[in-house]
């Protein structure tokens, strides 16, 4: 494997990394176990499914973060910066899927989680494929993450009839918040970037 493309950072940043991404390991953990408490305490399954979906998602992307900032032999950073990388997609597809769950019926929530999986799977694959090249198409990758998380524009309408207007703007302001994060990483401001969600490569 080639190990020249991965970002080099130093001691000090590595230790804040790692811990800081431990942290959210913990954080994510907490967030399941109340979520799911507080499904089974209102018997909703759909609720169960999608929160259970969601966490583990959470705490995929956060552990892979965690490792690919706490090893510095750099044949196994490159193995977990593709986890990494690759941890977005399922996070952001584990965010879609509680609310699309929950809040979407019909051929809108089935379409809409099939989209964003799918969209998940294929950035997956891209990372895994393209590993040692993760510069060269970082635009593709940024591409795909705007996509997903602006996604659910297409289905505005039917979840406006589903949702409470808080919930729908709430919504909106992460994927604005997302999007800002994005370009600011694109231009390599990354203390920034991790304001905003987008993790470190």
């Amino acid at each position: 494997m080639t190990t020249n493309n991965v970002k080099r950072y130093s001691i000090k940043e590595e230790i804040a990394n790692s811990i800081t991404h431990g942290l959210g390991i913990v954080f994510s953990i907490v967030a399941l176990t109340i979520l799911l408490v507080y499904s089974i305490l209102n018997k909703s399954t759909i609720s169960i499914v999608g929160f259970s979906i969601y966490g583990v998602c959470s705490i995929l992307l956060y552990v892979s973060s965690t490792l690919y900032h706490s090893f510095q032999q750099e044949k196994v950073k490159s193995i977990f910066r593709v986890f990494d990388h690759s941890s977005i997609f399922l996070f952001i597809a584990g965010t879609y899927t509680p609310v699309t769950l929950i809040a979407m019926r019909g051929y809108w929530r089935v379409g809409i989680l099939v989209a964003i999986w799918c969209i998940a799977i294929i950035g997956i694959l891209f990372k895994v494929f393209t590993y040692n090249k993760f510069e060269k198409y970082k635009f593709v990758s940024l591409s795909l993450y705007i996509l997903m998380g602006w996604l659910v524009v297409i289905a505005i309408k039917p979840m406006a009839q589903m949702v409470p207007m808080g919930f729908l703007l709430w919504l909106l302001a992460g994927g604005v918040a997302y999007t800002i994060g994005t370009i600011f990483y694109a231009i390599k401001k990354y203390p920034i970037t991790m304001l905003f969600g987008i993790y470190s490569y």
